[in-house]
């Protein structure tokens, strides 16, 4: 368990930009953290072999040519959002460490995922925006590598930027190490809590909440224990307990089962990344 000093801020698309970045920097200035603005521009050359069969080479030209003007458009509106967001918050531009709140941008060409895993390996938290459900396939993949391939724990953005994060924080424990291991990363925003619930919907013999407030109890954090019966829909259920006591921050594990089954079957970790409306720290 350390403390959070470099935050990776994913950027991609300028819809999501804002509420992204909003977050990023409401979490540095609670933490006294940096900020690194990553966002990742399609290289055009690799989607030839994909689209380009049966083209003729000015079409393959032109397509290339399109692409790339589209995504320096993109760039160019994303870092002007960044430019802004820093700029209200009273943020001082650096790359290079020091003592309180900062922030960067970096920008780099290939495909988004592979270079959000490999730069996520390097900061202590990553923040990428909730995907648009049947929308944003590219951004699901992105969100899944860095949660899978980077190591690292990950702070799900909602679409609108909440107004606090990290007073109230709710745990959703089942007794899972990835559960285990979101508790392990969340302990500098429990430690800074007003109120830590947890939740448990109880579902085996392992899901002991008690334990979990037991534990933090040595941390001299001070936890409420929630239960409840899962019911036939335990996202729902559980998103619905979460809401009503009043958090702006919940911890989780996710896909404590496979993502197999999560997709056929549904899950906890599948219903908070189509539905969300609070950031969620995540940790596989």
């Amino acid at each position: 368990m350390t403390a959070i000093r470099k935050i990776l801020a994913c950027v991609g698309e300028p819809e999501s930009a804002p509420a992204t970045l909003a977050l990023a920097l409401t979490v540095a200035a609670k933490l006294q953290a940096h900020v690194e603005a990553l966002h990742v521009r399609i290289d055009p050359a690799s989607a030839v072999p994909l689209v380009g069969e049966g083209m003729s080479g000015a079409m393959i030209e032109e397509m290339l040519a399109v692409a790339e003007t589209q995504a320096a458009e993109r760039a160019k509106r994303v870092r002007a959002q960044f430019d802004e967001a820093c700029k209200l918050a009273g943020v001082s531009l650096s790359a290079i460490p020091a003592p309180g709140l900062s922030a960067h941008w970096s920008e780099e060409v290939g495909r988004e995922e592979e270079v959000v895993a490999t730069a996520g390996r390097l900061a202590d938290l990553t923040i990428m925006a909730r995907p648009v459900a049947d929308r944003d396939s590219s951004g699901l993949m992105s969100l899944n590598a860095a949660l899978m391939e980077s190591g690292r724990p990950m702070l799900l953005a909602p679409p609108s930027a909440p107004q606090s994060v990290g007073t109230h924080v709710a745990v959703l424990w089942n007794g899972s190490a990835e559960a285990a291991r979101a508790v392990s990363a969340a302990m500098p925003f429990l430690l800074a809590a007003e109120t830590v619930s947890v939740f448990s919907a109880r579902e085996n013999a392992s899901m002991v909440p008690e334990e979990l407030a037991g534990f933090l109890a040595w941390h001299g954090i001070k936890a409420r224990v929630q239960t409840f019966a899962p019911g036939a829909q335990v996202g729902a259920s559980l998103w619905s307990e979460i809401v009503n006591a009043g958090a702006d921050l919940v911890v989780m594990g996710a896909y404590t089962h496979s993502r197999l089954r999560q997709l056929i079957l549904g899950g906890v970790t599948r219903h908070v990344l189509q539905t969300a409306t609070l950031p969620v720290l995540l940790s596989h």
